[in-house]
Parts: C-alpha cells; structure tokens; sequence
C-alpha cells in the first residue's frame, strides 16, 4: 500500500481519509432513492431544477445544486432539451444593420416582426423550430418546423407569412446575423415584399430579446408541463 501511495503522489492521510469516508452509510441515500423515482416517473423529462422543485414538493428541502450533484452521481439527464441553435456562420452572405435598435414596441400589428431559430431535442431527435413574432401583441404570425436546419424552414415559413400583409403595411424584420438571414434569396424575398431587412449585433442576444423571451417562455409553460406520446404528439400539441 505504501508503494501505491507513492506512486499515487498523494498524502497517507488523504488515502486514510477516502478510506474511511468509503466505509460510512449513504446519508442521501433516501434522496437519491426518491430522485430516481421522479426521474422515472417523468419518463426522464425532469432536470436538476424540476427535480428540486418535486422534492420540496414532497417535504425534502434541497438547494438546486444538491439535486444536479445527486442526478450526476446517479447518471441521470433530462432527455428533453431545448437550446438557442447557433446559426452564425461567420459571414456567408451580406449582413443589414441593426434598424429595431430594441425597440420592441409597435404602434400597429405589421409594423415590426422578429424571428429566429430554437433547437429541441426530443425522443432522442432533433428538431428546429422557425417562428416569426409580431412585436405589436406578441401574435405568433407563422411558423415552420423541420429535422434539418435548412434555407427552406426560413424560406417556406417567409411565404407563409405573407398572407398577412398588405400593400399598406410598412414592415421590419428583425433577426440575429445567423446564415439563413444573410442568404441572397431571403433578402431578394424581403426587398421583393418592401420589407426592411434588421439584424442584431454580432454575438448580442438582447438585441432580439423578445423571442428569446418566448422560446424560454414556451419552454417552461408547454415543453415542460406537457407529455408528449411521440414527436408527432408534440407537433400537434404545438399548433393547438
């Protein structure tokens, strides 16, 4: 033991001590239990912080800390995910300024819009979600959803939005610099439409703060309060 202490290049005295700490119970055993079985129960959509919030439910007072150190220990993750996809690609096309400017407010519907892409990962899957905001009552105008983020999840979902405008409207379109923005066919579209093209700052998410607002919104009021079947379930519970 001597020898392999001294090849560990540790003290005798942390050795002693790991070995006595090994010899004692569990004391979150119970804890762990429980974690288990919520995490289970759930069909492995709760994290660390829905996970605390089920043990206080039950009367075990925990911080959210405690519960993500006892999910690792137990190697447990939520197999839900939804998370900002990173579309910038560094300059593939032409950038617009930043016209929106955080303004987020509008006078009338139609006059300021903003849109961008979230990534979930359900049922072990992928899927992008491209929705279009209206920045007057929050009114989600369109949107599209797909298993690659290609053009088309942007392309098909900007048609689609057009049924809503009319020759009278003085429209903005705000979105971050992402690579589909920056596309030849997606500003000819808007200058084709009399739309003026904005866009965020590189790396500044505050700069189209509203829909990131109702991805983490939508995250916690339908992601993570429903159970879905299948991605087909989820599909059709989104829309209603």
């Amino acid at each position: 033991m001597k020898a392999l202490i001294k090849l560990a290049d540790i003290p005798r005295s942390t050795y002693y001590y790991w070995v006595k700490i090994f010899n004692r119970p569990d004391k979150d055993a119970e804890l762990k239990s429980l974690v288990e079985e919520i995490y289970h129960d759930h069909k492995g959509r709760y994290g660390y912080r829905r996970i605390k919030d089920e043990l206080e439910n039950q009367g075990h007072k925990v911080n959210h800390k405690k519960a993500q150190r006892l999910m690792k220990e137990l190697g447990l993750k939520s197999m839900v995910r939804m998370k900002k996809y990173r579309s910038y690609k560094g300059k593939v096309g032409k950038t617009a300024p930043n016209i929106l400017d955080r303004n987020f407010k509008a006078e009338k519907p139609n006059e300021k819009w903003v849109t961008d892409i979230t990534e979930f990962k359900l049922f072990g899957e992928k899927l992008y979600l491209s929705p279009i905001l209206d920045l007057f009552n929050g009114e989600i105008i369109t949107y599209t959803i797909g298993t690659r983020p290609t053009y088309s999840l942007v392309s098909e979902m900007l048609e689609k939005s057009f049924e809503r405008i009319s020759d009278n409207d003085e429209l903005i379109l705000h979105s971050d610099q992402g690579w589909h923005y920056q596309m030849k066919q997606y500003r000819h579209v808007l200058k084709e439409h009399e739309i003026t093209q904005s866009m965020s700052r590189k790396g500044n998410r505050y700069d189209n703060a509203v829909i990131e607002n109702f991805f983490g919104i939508m995250k916690s009021e339908f992601l993570y309060l429903n159970e879905f079947e299948s991605i087909e379930h989820f599909k059709q519970e989104l829309e209603e």
